[in-house]
C-alpha cells in the first residue's frame, strides 16, 4: 500500500511543482493555445494560453511509477511497461497535433488521417504486445470481452481482439480530447477515474487467484503494478488541475488529452473492466455521443439537437457560467464514478457468495 501513496505523492508533487515552470517557459516560447473561431465568444479571452501542458502530467505519471518502483525493489513488469508505452505513445501524437496547431497559428493541428494513422499504430502495437508475455498462464490482456471480469460467451479470437481494443483506445483517447473544452474538466473527471482504477486494481490485488485460491479471485496479470500506474497518473492530474482550474494558467492541449484518453483504456483492458469503463467515464461517453447525434442528425434533416457540440458548449450557450458546467459535469462524473464502483463491488459479492 506505501507503494501507492509514494505513486500517487510523487505525481502530484511532480506535477504541481512542474506545471508552473512549463507555464513560463511555453509563454517565454510563444507556446500559446489557438482557439477555434466558431466556439463560444467567451473563448476567445483564452487565446495565447500557454498548452501543450500534458507534457507535463505524463512526465509526473512516469516519474511516480519509477519512483513507486524504486521503494519497491521490484523489477518492473509488462502490464506496467505496456501502459506507459500506450500512454507515451498517444501523448506524442497528441503532441505533434499541438505542435502542428501553434506552429501554423491555427486551431487544426494534425490532419484526421494523420491522427488516426498515429492513434492507429499505438493501439494496434500496445494490442497485440498486451496478449504476449504470458505469467502462470495469464497474459496482460485477455481475448475475452469483459466487464468485471471476462464474459465466457464473449470470447474472441486474437485479430478480433486486436481489432476491438484499437477501437476502444482510440474512441476513449478521442472522448477524452472533446471532454477537454473547459478549464479543468478533463483533468478533474479523469482524475477521479483514475481514482476509481486505483481502488479496482488494488483490489484485483488482493483477491489474485495466483496469490490466493478464493471464491470471487481474479485472473489478472500484476495488478499491483497497474495500480501504481492508475495512482501516478491520478495524482499527475490532481497536480496539474491545480493550475488548469478555472481560469485556466495552462492546457493540457492534445498532448495531455490522448495520453489520458489512451492510458484509461489500457487499464481497463489489463483490469478485464472494459465494459465498466462505458460507467466509471459515463462523461466522456456522453460528451462524444452527443457530438454523434449533432452530426447525424444535421446531416439528416438539416438541423441541429444542441446549441453546440461538444455537450459542454451547449450548457454555456444555453446561459450556465463556465465553473457551473464544470462543477456539474464534475458531480456527474463522481456519481458515475460511485456507481460503477458499487457494479464493481456486487459483483464480487455475487461470485464469493455473500
Amino acid at each position: 500500500m506505501k507503494s501507492v501513496l509514494i505513486a500517487a505523492g510523487v505525481g502530484l508533487i511532480i506535477s504541481i511543482l512542474l506545471t508552473p515552470v512549463a507555464i513560463r517557459l511555453f509563454r517565454r516560447n510563444g507556446l500559446g493555445q489557438e482557439i477555434r473561431d466558431d466556439g463560444p465568444e467567451s473563448h476567445l479571452s483564452k487565446q495565447g494560453t500557454p498548452t501543450m501542458g500534458g507534457t507535463v502530467i505524463v512526465g509526473a505519471t512516469l516519474g511516480g511509477y519509477l519512483i513507486a518502483h524504486l521503494f519497491l525493489r521490484e523489477g518492473f513488469t509488462a502490464s506496467g511497461l505496456l501502459l506507459m508505452f500506450l500512454m507515451v505513445g498517444m501523448g506524442t501524437v497528441g503532441f505533434l497535433d499541438d505542435y502542428l496547431k501553434i506552429r501554423h497559428r491555427r486551431s487544426l493541428g494534425l490532419n484526421k488521417t494523420a491522427k488516426l494513422v498515429g492513434q492507429l499504430i499505438v493501439g494496434l502495437t500496445f494490442a497485440i504486445l498486451a496478449i504476449q508475455f504470458p505469467s502462470n498462464g495469464v497474459t496482460p490482456a485477455s481475448t475475452t470481452i469483459s466487464y468485471v471480469r471476462d464474459i465466457a460467451p464473449l470470447a474472441l479470437g486474437s485479430v478480433a481482439f486486436v481489432i476491438l481494443a484499437y477501437l476502444f483506445i482510440a474512441g476513449f483517447s478521442n472522448a477524452v480530447n472533446l471532454t477537454d473544452g473547459l478549464d479543468g474538466l478533463a483533468a478533474g473527471s479523469a482524475a477521479m477515474v483514475f481514482a476509481s482504477y486505483v481502488v479496482i486494481s488494488f483490489w484485483l490485488f488482493s483477491h489474485d487467484c495466483t496469490r490466493k485460491l478464493i471464491d470471487g479471485c481474479y485472473e489478472v496479470r500484476d495488478p499491483l503494478d497497474v495500480t501504481l500506474v492508475a495512482a501516478a497518473a491520478m495524482g499527475a492530474c490532481l497536480g496539474f488541475l491545480w493550475w488548469n482550474t478555472s481560469p485556466a494558467r495552462i492546457f493540457m492541449g492534445d498532448t495531455g488529452s490522448l495520453a489520458l484518453g489512451g492510458l484509461l483504456p489500457g487499464i481497463a483492458i489489463l483490469t478485464r473492466t472494459e465494459l465498466l469503463l462505458v460507467v466509471l467515464g459515463g462523461l466522456f461517453v456522453a460528451v462524444t455521443l452527443s457530438v454523434v447525434i449533432q452530426v447525424a442528425f444535421f446531416r439528416a434533416t438539416r438541423r441541429r439537437v444542441f446549441r453546440m457540440a461538444p455537450l459542454h458548449h451547449h450548457f454555456e450557450l444555453a446561459g450556465w457560467t463556465e465553473n457551473t458546467v464544470i462543477v456539474r459535469f464534475w458531480l456527474v462524473t463522481g456519481m458515475a464514478v460511485a456507481f460503477g464502483l458499487g457494479l464493481f463491488y456486487a459483483d464480487w459479492l455475487k461470485f464469493a457468495g455473500l
